[in-house]
């Protein structure tokens, strides 16, 4: 898949609020109300990456899942890092905070 270039990344920045870029990656951390709420939440990340075919790095520290999105194959911010960006918001529980 092509790279996005600068102008294509700030333009899909606005349209994944929550998300922050830092170089090649963009980040989301989401704090839910316990650690069977971050699992839970996870499990729907996972569910939707395994569809898409294209998986963040995940951190979670019991309430707080932190994501990861870059296309590692090739070495930079892709379309399908947006597009799974989108559907993880999608999926975020109302009751979470950032």
């Amino acid at each position: 898949m092509a790279l996005l270039r600068e102008d294509e990344i700030e333009v899909r920045m606005h349209s994944v609020p929550g998300w922050h870029r830092t170089g090649d990656v963009i980040r989301r951390t989401v704090i839910l109300p316990d650690f069977i709420h971050a699992m839970g939440f996870v499990q729907s990340v996972a569910l939707a990456a395994e569809r898409a075919d294209h998986h963040p790095d995940i951190d979670i520290r019991w309430n707080t899942v932190s994501l990861s999105l870059t296309t590692h194959r090739d070495g930079g911010l892709t379309e399908k890092d947006f597009s799974l960006a989108l559907h993880i918001n999608s999926i975020v529980p109302p009751q979470s905070k950032e």
